[in-house]
């Protein structure tokens, strides 16, 4: 699966967020993204990579630390209706904590992805 990359979309206070994503046709798919994104040493370095996917219907998520990031990319794109996908929010921590701007933070990511993503 070929991910969709958005780096460096999102600063404040030391911290950068970036969101990518690709149509997943299955877990299986889902763990091959995330580790085809990891091969880019920025990315495995990323303090975090939390990500969701539907698939057929059924969600899936992470927040690999980050708490409730998975929960927000899940509802988005239930909302959004958007099936067999992946989208994945990465976080590189700045020192400084963001709070509940740091929700805000992935929101944003995750409408970035929604509004430029390939069709």
């Amino acid at each position: 699966m070929a991910l969709t990359v958005f780096d460096r979309i999102i600063a404040d206070r030391g911290s950068v967020y970036a969101v990518s994503g690709g149509p997943a046709l299955g877990r299986a798919a889902v763990d091959a993204a995330l580790a085809e994104l990891k091969t880019q040493r920025r990315f495995a370095r990323a303090t975090h990579n939390s990500w969701a996917a539907r698939l057929g219907g059924a969600g899936t998520k992470a927040d690999d630390g980050e708490a409730g990031a998975g929960a927000i990319i899940l509802r988005m794109m239930e909302t959004e209706g958007l099936d067999d996908h992946l989208i994945i929010v990465t976080r590189w921590y700045g020192g400084k904590h963001l709070g509940g701007d740091r929700f805000r933070h992935v929101i944003g990511a995750v409408r970035h992805y929604l509004a430029h993503r390939p069709r």
